[in-house]
């Protein structure tokens, strides 16, 4: 029997319908004002994040790359500038976020390079052994079944392909814990609340990042599905965790 998560039960609205389906509705609701909040709440270091973890990738030069959870595709586009791949394909259950990513990949004259599809993670329409590699830019945490997404991936990477999950995770040691916990628990969704007229999606967020796998216990997910060879960095006094597994 496959292990259920906590990240897996936290729900954007109600306990009635499936977290798929909840998930996608959010992010149709917030996609308009999502990269000004993504940007308010980080103080923009996520931008440091992601390219910190795109250089992890960066000796493996991947061909062709799958962004799981693309949103409105910025790992897909820094992925491009940074790792001159042929082709990146991104995929995303919000057909609101991958509005504002393809009027993004326009603005960088990129459509012939990165293709945005809306896809659910769990049924990835790609034959085995498709991808060089697979990325995931903070959307572990809205899957509905993880061990089923990590177990996806995996099939569509090829022999030797690499999985990259960046991934919010809250800070193990004294003060950065308290700090992040009052950030997180009460800056963030008084924020949203400002900002979004979805209000209840800031505290799932607060939620999801509390619930979501971290450190060993996401690592172990990665080797349960196939992964051999399987690290994680932290970052930011561990307000972010960067994980890599190979095929």
């Amino acid at each position: 029997m496959t292990k259920q998560y906590k990240a897996e039960k936290i729900v954007p609205y109600n306990d009635n319908e499936a977290k798929t389906k909840q998930v996608k509705t959010m992010f149709d609701s917030i996609a308009k004002t999502y990269d000004k909040l993504n940007i308010t709440l980080s103080f923009g270091i996520d931008r440091i994040w992601r390219r910190k973890a795109l250089a992890a990738l960066k000796k493996h030069s991947p061909s062709t790359i799958l962004d799981v959870a693309t949103g409105t595709g910025d790992l897909a586009i820094l992925a491009y500038k940074k790792l001159s791949p042929e082709k990146i394909t991104g995929i995303d259950l919000s057909e609101g976020m991958l509005e504002v990513g393809r009027e993004k990949v326009a603005k960088e004259n990129l459509e012939n390079n990165i293709t945005l599809l809306c896809q659910d993670c769990l049924n990835l329409e790609f034959a085995d052994n498709t991808f060089d590699a697979v990325t995931v830019g903070f959307g572990v945490r809205n899957f509905e079944n993880i061990s089923k997404g990590y177990a996806e991936m995996f099939r569509v990477l090829k022999p030797g392909g690499v999985l990259m999950v960046l991934e919010l995770s809250t800070p193990e040691k004294f003060p950065m814990n308290m700090l992040y916990n009052f950030y997180s628990s009460k800056v963030i969704p008084t924020v949203g609340k400002l900002v979004s007229s979805d209000t209840k999606a800031y505290s799932y967020l607060n939620q999801s990042i509390r619930a979501v796998p971290q450190g060993e216990e996401m690592a172990a997910i990665f080797r349960n599905v196939g992964f051999k060879t399987v690290k994680f960095s932290r970052y930011t006094f561990g307000i972010c965790t960067c994980y890599i597994g190979i095929k």
